[in-house]
């Protein structure tokens, strides 16, 4: 087991969800409850890939609760660069401030999929496209909350888990307990990474709650989004208490080749390694998204 955290189970934040049926995305609102400071986790851009359309739906929702509810957006927080949906944070800044924060391992995606895309020298590829960028175990405040940052890699090597309070937000590096795991095979990623990354949650207090950032309802089920360290440990298929790197590893190399890309993997990290920002108009003031040809 990883080292222990100074996690501060008194601290309890009121966490929204909203969920995207489209992309099976939980998005978050986090409030501290002492005062009207809040944050916003993995927002969704709607997107239409078959006709390339945007819309602002989901993001809509988040806001109108932060006006209705008369909160103070702080921060705008991704847990990595997403590869199944696009980000709605600049149009959320735009509309209600906040500052932008990502692993500073950002860095890292964007050199990769930057040779991918061919983004060429005019896509910075220093993590300058948001506010803030997150070491490990580095701190910062909700309202009167401190949060602090895990880095978690192995789903893809900017990966972050932010611990406010008796909540940690995990984004993709686990799932509900019978969901299992992130796959570890996009450029970057590794399974053994993955496993350590793991550890380090499950070294959290059994009585944290653990917000995922995405679910499938396995077998049917009704969509869930929160569990706890406790229940992750006892009962995760992929990770549960009493399975070796080397099982994990072998488990996860295995399921991952099986699996197909995501189908909104190139619009959307050619989009969320720039911030969320959409691609500059071109000459006919249209915008236009790159498909890599036999690339991923």
């Amino acid at each position: 087991m990883s080292k222990p955290y100074d996690v501060d189970l008194t601290v309890k934040p009121d966490v929204t969800a909203f969920f995207d049926e489209a992309t099976n995305t939980v998005s978050y609102i986090v409030r501290d409850p002492a005062s009207s400071a809040c944050a916003v986790i993995d927002s969704v851009l709607d997107f239409d890939f078959s006709s390339g359309r945007t819309s602002t739906r989901s993001a809509d929702q988040i806001i109108r609760h932060i006006r209705d509810h008369s909160l103070n957006l702080e921060w705008i927080i991704e847990t990595h660069v997403h590869a199944d949906h696009l980000s709605a944070a600049p149009y959320i800044q735009q509309e209600l401030g906040g500052k932008l924060g990502i692993g500073s391992h950002i860095t890292e995606v964007q050199d990769i999929f930057g040779k991918v895309f061919n983004a060429g020298t005019e896509f910075q590829r220093d993590g300058s496209q948001f506010d803030r960028l997150f070491e490990d175990g580095d701190t910062y405040r909700i309202g009167g909350m401190e949060a602090f940052t895990i880095y978690t890699p192995g789903h893809t090597p900017a990966c972050m888990t932010h611990v406010i309070g008796d909540a940690a937000f995990v984004g993709d590096t686990l799932f509900m307990p019978d969901g299992g795991t992130a796959r570890a095979d996009f450029p970057g990623g590794d399974a053994r990474a993955l496993y350590h990354s793991i550890k380090k949650i499950l070294a959290l207090p059994g009585e944290t709650r653990l917000f995922m950032c995405h679910d499938y309802g396995p077998n049917g089920r009704n969509i869930q989004w929160e569990t706890s360290v406790g229940d992750e440990r006892e009962h995760n298929i992929h990770v549960r208490n009493g399975v070796t790197e080397d099982e994990f590893v072998k488990m996860r190399e295995e399921r991952d080749a099986t699996l197909g890309m995501p189908k909104l993997i190139i619009p959307a990290v050619q989009v969320n390694m720039n911030a969320g920002n959409l691609p500059e108009p071109e000459a006919d003031k249209k915008r236009y998204l790159k498909i890599p040809i036999d690339t991923l």
